[in-house]
């Protein structure tokens, strides 16, 4: 096996790419110099087709999905996964102080004042990696790939395995049902005999559908039967959630209906409400973690010295999230002003929908945000990898897959243009390996 990888090395190296990554190897460097493919996605891609083959559906990644994966990963130092992994346990701690769970309700939707007794499951934290280390950008309470990541990493190759290392604990499918379970048992629903439902609209139409029948394969295996399904399939009759006859215990979440408000979802809704069936992600988990007004707490020194945080954690958090302001009539004349420095988000957005740098605004796409809670954060550049000599740079977001304070996975994404997105020929999710030097 290590004559294999010494080969599969000087190949690289007698290819002409190889030089520079070995005498040079910063972050910095690689992503502008090492073109040594760490992953096949045609591969990738025909294996998920296999496993969409054997749950005997007739949806298959096809040409659409051209730019699901990228071939060539993304080095990350181990100081800068250590600051990442680091920012997401002192996150999960201020979230939850009364301070910052008072502040994060008053402009919360009333549902999330139901709190079935779970943290609300996977989350995943979005970082651009600046010269000052890395920022959060989002968090999102329902984030698609954890799992297309882990196939992703299980094939990737080390070009430069006396450097890197995955950037993953070593199970991160397992890890990611795990928490799933536990969150059904935190909230002491239906027994866990019964359906397990993973719900989204149109589910078979979703770009990540791949993804919901890897979940579905490994709660089969965990002896829990599944079901992938829209959530107007559902109804609720005498105390039960339920598919047809059979009651649903468990529903893994991928609506972004993140208030339950739609009609055709008011079955799920009431069984939610009334304790009759686990739902995660629930609505109080996003309103806690993902609406994006919570970033302008997160990033004020003042207010994290009155959640309790120690000091090194107020400080961390501080300089890791980037300063973010509520739009508002007051400041509104001055954030148009000054728009160029800002990024605006809608607060409930999710996938970079209605988000806009302010260089790109227009004045009519100004006024008509004001219908609507927005944020102003302020602008961090995202890093940049180079994909071929003297090709165009492609902009990296970092993701960190996470549950309850643990890092579960590392992945990027890589793209062009304003918003993250699967469109960009080269981009698509790409694999992480830890550098073991900055």
């Amino acid at each position: 096996m290590k004559d294999d990888v010494q080969q599969t090395v000087r190949r690289v190296l007698d290819d002409g790419c190889g030089a520079s990554c070995v005498e040079d190897a910063t972050a910095e460097a690689l992503h502008r110099d090492c073109f040594c493919v760490a992953v096949d996605p045609n591969a990738v891609k025909e294996q998920l087709n296999s496993l969409l083959d054997a749950d005997g559906t007739s949806v298959r990644l096809t040409d659409a999905h051209a730019h699901l994966f990228s071939s060539l990963p993304i080095f990350v130092p181990t100081p800068t996964v250590a600051l990442m992994t680091a920012t997401v346990q002192a996150l999960t701690q201020v979230v939850a102080t009364p301070e910052y769970v008072a502040a994060a309700m008053s402009w919360a939707p009333a549902i999330a004042n139901h709190d079935p007794g779970s943290p609300g499951g996977l989350l995943g934290f979005d970082f651009h990696l600046g010269p000052d280390g890395p920022r959060l950008i989002e968090i999102n309470t329902n984030p698609g790939g954890l799992l297309l990541n882990a196939t992703l990493a299980r094939a990737q190759r080390l070009c430069l395995p006396h450097l890197s290392a995955p950037a993953a604990i070593a199970d991160a499918e397992s890890a990611a049902v795990d928490a799933l379970l536990h969150e059904w048992q935190l909230q002491g629903g239906p027994g866990m005999d019964s359906l397990v439902a993973i719900t989204d609209q149109a589910p078979e139409q979703q770009y990540l559908y791949a993804e919901f029948v890897l979940f579905k394969r490994l709660l089969e295996l965990r002896g829990h039967r599944t079901i992938i399904c829209d959530p107007a399939e559902l109804h609720y009759a005498d105390g039960a959630l339920r598919l047809g006859a059979q009651r649903v215990g468990f529903v893994y979440n991928r609506l972004t209906d993140f208030a339950l408000e739609a009609a055709s979802l008011q079955p799920l809704r009431q069984a939610f409400l009334d304790d009759n069936v686990a739902l995660s992600p629930h609505p109080r988990a996003h309103a806690l973690w993902a609406d994006k007004r919570n970033l302008s707490l997160l990033c004020q020194p003042a207010f994290l010295a009155r959640t309790g945080l120690s000091p090194e954690q107020q400080l961390r958090l501080a300089s890791v999230v980037p300063r973010t302001e509520l739009l508002s009539a007051d400041n509104r004349e001055h954030l148009w002003e000054t728009r160029r420095q800002w990024f605006f988000k809608p607060a409930a957005g999710f996938g970079s929908r209605a988000s806009y740098r302010g260089d790109k605004l227009t004045h009519k796409t100004w006024e008509q945000m004001a219908s609507q809670p927005y944020v102003a954060q302020a602008i961090v550049p995202p890093s940049q990898r180079h994909t071929a000599p003297g090709a165009p740079a492609l902009k990296v977001d970092l993701r960190c897959y996470a549950y309850e304070g643990r890092a579960l996975c590392y992945a990027a994404r890589l793209y062009q243009g304003q918003t993250t997105n699967f469109r960009t020929p080269g981009g698509g999710f790409a694999p992480v390996l830890t550098l073991d030097r900055a």
